[in-house]
């Protein structure tokens, strides 16, 4: 998918005020589970971790994987997972081997 042609400043403020509160959704929803958002929406907050790091690295930055992960999460991601991460139903890991093969 091409990028959005409009780059002004303000469309990037926007953006970044849009992933903003898209993190914060998820930080608050912590019922919902990665392989769900997964499993309906292709992307999980790992996926958005990995996007950021890799947006950092296309800039020359370097950022950890944990350290992009707890950016996402608002917290370490080993600490999310004991909180909050429930085991995946059958039905679920069926879902995710269907959606995402090899996954």
């Amino acid at each position: 998918m091409p990028e959005h042609p409009d780059t002004t400043p303000t469309t990037t403020e926007l953006e970044a005020a849009a992933f903003r509160r898209l993190v914060a959704h998820l930080r608050e929803r912590t019922d919902v589970q990665n392989i769900d958002l997964m499993n309906l929406a292709g992307f999980c907050r790992n996926c958005l971790s990995r996007w950021y790091r890799e947006a950092a690295a296309e800039r020359g930055q370097t950022i950890t994987d944990p350290d992009a992960r707890a950016l996402i999460y608002g917290m370490p991601y080993k600490d999310w997972q004991a909180q909050f991460q429930k085991p995946a139903t059958a039905e679920q890991q069926a879902a995710l081997a269907k959606s995402h093969p090899g996954h």
